[in-house]
Formats: C-alpha cells, sequence, structure tokens
C-alpha cells in the first residue's frame, strides 16, 4: 500500500503557499497538514503534527531555512523550494531530499514526489543507477551519475570514488553505507576495502589461495576478491 506522506509548507509569502498547495493537491499520497510563514510557527507545527516531508522556503524574515533545520529533530524528508540557486550545494550537505527553484514547474514537483519512497517500511533510499550524487570534496562540488562510478575504495575513515572519466573523489562516508545505498544489480562488494560496477569489469583471473583479481577498464590496478566475497559473486550469477 502506498504511503499517504503527511507535509507541511513553509513560506513567508501567502501567494507562494497557495501555488504550491494547489501544485500538490495533484498527488494523492500527498497530504497537506499545515502551514506556516515563519521559522518560530514551523517549530510549532512541526512538533504537533510529525510530518514526514517538509516544502521548505530558504530566504524567509528573521531566520532562513536553514536556521530552521537548526531548532529542530526531524525524520522528515526537506524539499527546498526557493527562487535562489545559490544555495543549492549547502541544501545538499543537510541531506536534502531535493531543490526546487521558484516559479515550480509541475514536472519538476513530479521528479521530487517521486523520490519519496513509495512505503514507509524503507525510507532509505537505494539508489538507481541512473541517478545522480551530489558529492562535495572540500574543493569543489558537484553531481555524478551513479552509472559512471567504476568503483569505491575504502581509505581509512574515508572511501575513493573513481569514475569513467578518470576523476577520484575522496568522500567521508563508509564503504557499508554504499553497500546499502547503490544497487546491488550492477554494484558488488568484492572485499572488505573494495565494491565494484560489474559494467566496468574486463577480466577475472584466479590467484592464490582461491581467491580472485579483478581488472577493471581504464583502471591499471587489479583489485582482490576475496574468498569470502567471491562464493556470494558465485552465488549471485549461478
Amino acid at each position: 500500500m502506498e504511503k499517504i506522506w503527511k507535509a507541511l509548507i513553509i513560506d513567508d509569502e501567502r501567494l507562494a503557499r497557495n501555488k504550491m498547495r494547489s501544485l500538490l493537491s495533484e498527488f494523492p499520497n500527498v497530504q497537506i497538514v499545515g502551514e506556516a510563514d515563519s521559522v518560530v510557527e514551523a517549530v510549532k507545527l512541526i512538533e504537533n503534527t510529525s510530518a514526514d516531508v517538509l516544502f521548505l522556503d530558504i530566504q524567509m524574515p528573521h531566520a532562513s531555512g536553514f536556521d530552521l533545520l537548526e531548532q529542530i529533530e526531524t525524520e522528515a524528508k526537506i524539499i527546498f523550494v526557493t527562487a535562489f540557486d545559490e544555495y543549492a550545494i549547502r541544501a545538499f550537505e543537510v541531506n536534502a531530499l531535493d531543490y526546487l527553484l521558484k516559479p515550480v514547474n509541475p514536472e519538476r514537483l513530479k521528479q521530487a514526489i517521486e523520490r519519496l519512497p513509495f512505503t514507509g517500511e524503507n525510507t532509505k533510499k537505494t539508489l538507481e543507477y541512473d541517478d545522480f550524487l551530489f558529492v562535495n570534496t572540500g574543493r569543489h562540488s558537484k553531481f555524478i551519475k551513479v552509472s559512471s562510478i567504476k568503483c569505491i575504495a575504502a581509505a581509512d575513515v574515508y572511501s575513493e570514488v573513481s569514475t569513467d572519466n578518470g576523476e577520484k573523489f575522496l568522500l567521508l562516508r563508509p564503504l557499508n553505507e554504499w553497500e546499502e545505498k547503490l544497487p546491488d544489480k550492477n554494484f558488488m562488494r568484492i572485499h572488505r576495502s573494495t565494491i565494484v560496477n560489474f559494467e566496468y569489469v574486463e577480466k577475472v583471473e584466479k590467484w592464490f589461495n582461491y581467491s580472485y583479481r579483478i581488472h577493471l577498464r581504464g583502471i591499471e590496478e587489479s583489485f582482490v576478491i576475496s574468498r569470502r566475497y567471491a562464493a556470494k559473486i558465485k552465488d549471485k550469477f549461478n
């Protein structure tokens, strides 16, 4: 059964709230349970409604949408709705589900709604192969396509992501989290320190002690498939 998402619209402009309410009326799985025109009012609403998703403006008098997030503890999904695109990087740093620019395009809103999990049973969204990831390396930020990832290697508390254009990104994200998020049809852990995209596998060769080495297109070094993961790979493809 499809989950009904309880939504709050938080925007200091009445006309903007009315427009969002009208747009959301096209989605039967979204139920608007309240509106707020300030951060102060939004805090009260969030505490009293147990909202699942916030349609949140950024620039509001006295306090911003980011200020609101610092004042609350919520599991609600955040969809920013703003007239300004310069906040996009910070929005994804606070794990926003999406970032919509005003005037909101109905098709873009539809895409944002479709990113909500189908049911409430699994709110940890698994990435699709054609999805885009927003990565922030500290020096610069950009979107990369999941399908462009060749492999991910553990690097202490970081992970090193290698893509098909030769770029590498060092990200503060453990390998276990990648394993949970990446589509298992395309990606698989081959070692406690390595995840590979099978689309880029060039060859697999036997190594010593019942383990294997795997070679990826465009990457000079090879990677060890440990005995433990070799068995899992055989089970997967048999």
